[in-house]
């Protein structure tokens, strides 16, 4: 192990990891908020909505990220969308998260048990109220598992923007392990690094996942 290589590399694998941060919460945020608003076009939109929807979730869960995000970035120019590497990579993200958030929102809206809605209904509840108020803290519970899961996928598929030159960790790792020949200590780093952040995305949901469920529990009517 050259620790030596490791110090004079430090700072760009550092500002790699940064952007590799940067680019994962881009794209958890954004498409768990994009795949939050498709699954509630699904569940109460026109039926068109719907069609065009479900091809939209078919189409980009049918097909590779890397295809996905070669189309956005060489591709886009074509119909008149440039975009920088970054820009094309956080973009391609919350495109390719958002049909899996939406299929895991909508799987825990259909775990919340009907009556639930029906009484609030029964009682004069509005749609909106009824939605904010039931069936997003319920549905929320059992669909938390599998957010923080695919979260986590999110994380090692941002290596891929390594191929359109976003300068995440894989980009640096490449770029030292080019340089120095010091392939045990590059990918070392690489899986560390990923390790402590899968580490951090799993320990940080179970936290959320007690909470929410704690304050769920300590709700009227839940006693």
């Amino acid at each position: 192990m050259d620790w030596d290589v490791l110090r004079q590399y430090a700072p760009i694998l550092l500002r790699g990891f940064g952007i590799t941060i940067l680019a994962w919460a881009f794209g958890t945020v954004f498409g768990m908020a994009l795949g939050l608003v498709i699954s509630l076009a699904q569940r109460y939109g026109a039926r068109p909505v719907r069609w065009v929807l479900q091809a939209y979730i078919e189409v980009v869960r049918g097909t590779p990220f890397l295809v996905q995000l070669f189309v956005l970035y060489y591709g886009g120019p074509l119909v008149g969308l440039r975009l920088d590497a970054l820009p094309a990579g956080l973009v391609g993200l919350t495109i390719y998260g958002s049909p899996y958030f939406a299929e895991i929102f909508r799987s825990g809206f259909d775990a919340v048990p009907p009556g639930q809605a029906e009484a609030a209904r029964a009682i004069g509840m509005a749609e909106p109220a009824i939605v904010r108020r039931i069936l997003l803290p319920l549905g929320l519970v059992s669909a938390l598992p599998a957010l923080v899961n695919f979260s986590i996928i999110l994380t090692k598929e941002t290596v891929i923007l390594s191929v359109i030159t976003v300068p995440e960790l894989m980009y640096q790792v490449q770029r030292m392990s080019t340089e120095t020949f010091r392939y045990l200590e590059a990918n070392l780093v690489l899986a560390l690094f990923f390790w402590g952040l899968v580490e951090l995305i799993s320990r940080g949901g179970r936290r959320l996942e007690t909470r929410i469920t704690r304050h769920l529990l300590e709700r009227p009517g839940h006693g």
